[in-house]
């Protein structure tokens, strides 16, 4: 009866253990399920958000100057083509690690299941174990024949039980392992793919935004707002941005035409002086001559 008692604690420690781990998981993983699925759902409102952005892009590039125009309505293309790879991910998230976690709720349920019929057998067993006792306390010794085997069977039936509890666990636990392994692999090669496709997108958006010309863009604007006199402003502001040694060379050069004017202009009347000199000469010796005659 001790070796029986002793059987019925080690059989009664197995269970708790058991129970023990079945709780864990349903704790862990349900809490695991509901974090993901939160996840996922993030990542959903984050695409339409990007949806959104990207439809906002497209009407102002629409009433901007042309090259900021065409950089971003290009960096809106590539931001829409990520989108679709956000999307991509959703589903696969979905798909390969929420639905196998919320598979969990079901296979828990019936390891609980296989628990109580293991209970229920144990039980039996510790009924029959107390019948026994009273019965021989009474000392009849039919009953007490009776009784031992009903507790014979009790036992059997217990012990059946137990060890396929035993198995069920631990190919549950075999399982558990093997699954946990498979979901995380998931979501990290899940991840993986997005951010390296995110990654390539985003470099080519970012080209694009750095090949906009500003200068360019900035004369188109200045032409609109001054259609008129825009040229003759464009060369005020192109001599005005001359740098000091092109400012010192054209005064340099506006100084020596001065220069040379002035020497002409004096030549011109030295030589409008001597004119005048022989005019007077000729005509004092028309005078002489008249005389003479």
């Amino acid at each position: 009866m001790m070796l029986l008692g002793r059987g019925l604690d080690a059989r009664d420690n197995q269970t708790r253990q058991i129970q023990d781990a079945v709780s864990n998981v349903e704790k862990h993983f349900g809490e695991l399920c509901q974090i993901f699925a939160g996840y996922v759902r993030k990542t959903a409102r984050l695409r339409d958000k990007a949806d959104l952005l990207v439809n906002e892009i497209y009407a102002y590039a629409a009433t901007e100057t042309p090259n900021l125009k065409v950089g971003l309505k290009n960096f809106a293309d590539a931001f829409s083509r990520l989108q679709d790879y956000r999307q991509a991910e959703v589903d696969r998230l979905e798909a390969k690690v929420v639905e196998p976690l919320k598979c969990y709720g079901t296979i828990v349920k019936l390891k609980r299941d296989d628990l109580k019929a293991t209970l229920t057998a144990k039980n039996r067993e510790a009924k029959q174990l107390s019948q026994l006792e009273k019965t021989r306390q009474r000392n009849p010794s039919d009953l007490h024949i009776i009784a031992e085997s009903e507790l014979q069977r009790a036992t059997l039936d217990a012990t059946r039980t137990t060890r396929q509890l035993e198995e069920t666990i631990d190919n549950f636990e075999k399982q558990k392992i093997k699954d946990i392994k498979n979901i995380f692999s998931e979501f990290i090669t899940i991840e993986m793919l997005f951010h390296g496709k995110a990654l390539e997108i985003y470099t080519a958006a970012y080209q694009n935004i750095q090949n906009i010309d500003e200068n360019e863009d900035l004369e188109v604007f200045r032409s609109s707002l001054y259609p008129s006199d825009y040229q003759s402003r464009l060369d005020i502001v192109r001599a005005n941005s001359k740098s000091p040694l092109q400012r010192t060379a054209s005064s340099k050069s506006s100084l020596r035409t001065v220069q040379i004017s002035r020497s002409m202009l004096r030549k011109d009347e030295e030589e409008e002086e001597d004119e005048d000199e022989e005019e007077e000469d000729d005509e004092e010796e028309f005078d002489a001559t008249k005389e003479v005659r």
